[in-house]
């Protein structure tokens, strides 16, 4: 198989929340299907990744998926770049950090494509060993990144033309918005690559990499699908690059070994002559 008939894997890492459904209250894993649904309508076999570990788990976890897709949610933990829990930290979660932070550097050492959003772009920045603005609202004096309830902002951002996303966006975007936390000094190898007027980096990427992107804004909201499209095409791309696993050999083959019950004798055994069977029977005499 090759080309849009390939559809690639994707990993989705998960909120882990107390949740509400059909009169069930309980802590959960959990995506909005605005993800799912996105990626798969772009051509993408969605899986999720909720938290499992370190980056030995990681390692083989992703053995299997073609990109990963880090979501938004809780603040990172400020000790991780340098920083500490002041009074306007939100609610940590360790767990996440952890294992999302080993799926980077995995992902990353394996060339993978990946896209963060949100949280997801400044927990890149932070395993790339940037640092973040723990309170957005303090240096640029307005909660037009967080407006209050639950209710995303809507911000124009400025893009770059010659890198990612604005390589396939455009030069102009609207988009919305809901973070207090954002992008302090970048980390290695990361460029900024889009903006909002109040000078706020609302995009970073990796130049060197196929598909390394960032973003602060949410796009599993954009009807046109646009980013989710480029990030699943780079997928596709290192599914059909990643050569395939050799299958066990047939039985029979050049380099293979013939399961016992098929094995030919070796070395065969000669018949036996007469004189043969004579030593034998004159031989037998001294072992009764």
């Amino acid at each position: 198989m090759s080309g849009p008939s390939v559809r690639p894997v994707v990993g989705i890492s998960t909120y882990e929340e107390h949740a509400t459904w059909r009169g069930w209250h309980r802590r959960a894993s959990l995506v909005p299907t605005d993800f799912v649904g996105g990626l798969a309508e772009v051509g993408a076999i969605p899986v999720l990744l909720p938290p499992s570990g370190g980056d030995a788990e990681a390692t083989r976890v992703l053995a299997g998926v073609d990109g990963v897709l880090l979501v938004g949610g809780a603040d990172i933990d400020p000790a991780l770049y340098g920083g500490q829990v002041g009074p306007h930290t939100g609610t940590l979660a360790p767990e996440r950090d952890r294992w999302e932070s080993a799926l980077l550097r995995v992902a990353l050492a394996a060339n993978l494509p990946v896209l963060g959003v949100c949280r997801g772009m400044q927990l890149l920045n932070v395993v790339r060993g940037g640092s973040l603005t723990p309170h957005l609202p303090a240096l640029v004096g307005t909660d037009d990144h967080q407006p209050a309830g639950s209710e995303f902002a809507t911000n124009r951002i400025r893009l770059r033309a010659d890198a990612l996303p604005g390589s396939v966006l455009g030069a102009e975007q609207l988009v919305a918005c809901y973070h207090h936390q954002s992008i302090d000094a970048l980390g290695g190898g990361l460029v900024a690559s889009g903006w909002t007027e109040d000078g706020t980096v609302e995009t970073i990427s990796d130049p060197d990499r196929r598909f390394v992107v960032g973003v602060q804004w949410h796009p599993e909201i954009d009807p046109e699908r646009r980013l989710f499209r480029a990030f699943v095409e780079a997928a596709r791309e290192r599914h059909l690059d990643t050569p395939t696993p050799a299958g066990p050999p047939h039985p029979g083959t050049s380099g293979s070994a013939a399961p016992p019950h098929l094995a030919d004798p070796s070395p065969t055994t000669p018949p036996r002559t007469a004189d043969d069977r004579a030593r034998s029977e004159g031989n037998s005499a001294w072992t009764r």
